[in-house]
């Protein structure tokens, strides 16, 4: 068939460039993101076991599996919140950080004249997406370790001081 894309249409491979643009607008994480993200996701999950524990006098042995479910299910659902913000943030970083960081790079490549200008500009991309990267995986991580702490212990001390333990896994991952 002529012009049409039939059994033989050929596989287009993706250039350097292509890649790191897809990759900056992916919503795909790293491996050391993720690890970050469900590390950190992990930790903050778990100050909910102290609270109810201590503060609101919890046994921990009758409500240990009440605790290894909310914390297991706090901790997806805030790396997964940690992944959104850091999808939305990741581009508007990199708007704002541009301009600087073309000049720095700008400055640092100016010296080497054996680099063409595609090159150049590939080093520059590369720089601004790992800028942007960098600012916004600790920016989600600070913005969501902040609201979830708020509303757990908004929820925690005034919504549900006086009912029944059951409800441990609604209060730590109903963010």
């Amino acid at each position: 068939m002529p012009g049409g894309h039939g059994s033989s249409s050929r596989h287009h491979k993706l250039t350097r460039e292509e890649e790191l643009l897809l990759q900056d607008f992916s919503r795909n994480v790293s491996t050391k993101s993720s690890a970050l993200f469900y590390g950190n996701a992990m930790i903050i999950s778990v100050i909910p076991i102290w609270l109810f524990w201590r503060i609101h006098q919890m046994d921990v042995y009758e409500s240990a599996i009440l605790f290894v479910l909310g914390t297991i299910l706090s901790c997806y659902l805030v790396a997964f919140a940690y992944k959104n913000v850091k999808f939305v943030l990741k581009h508007k970083v990199a708007q704002k950080r541009e301009a600087a960081v073309n000049m720095e790079m700008m400055k640092k490549l100016a010296e080497d004249k054996k680099m063409n200008k595609k090159e150049k500009d590939e080093r520059i991309l590369w720089k601004k997406n790992e800028v942007a990267d960098y600012e916004a995986t600790t920016f989600s991580i600070f913005y969501n370790n902040a609201l979830y702490l708020t509303l757990l212990i908004t929820i925690s001390f005034f919504m549900l001081k006086s009912l029944n333990a059951t409800l441990y896994p609604f209060s730590s991952t109903s963010f």
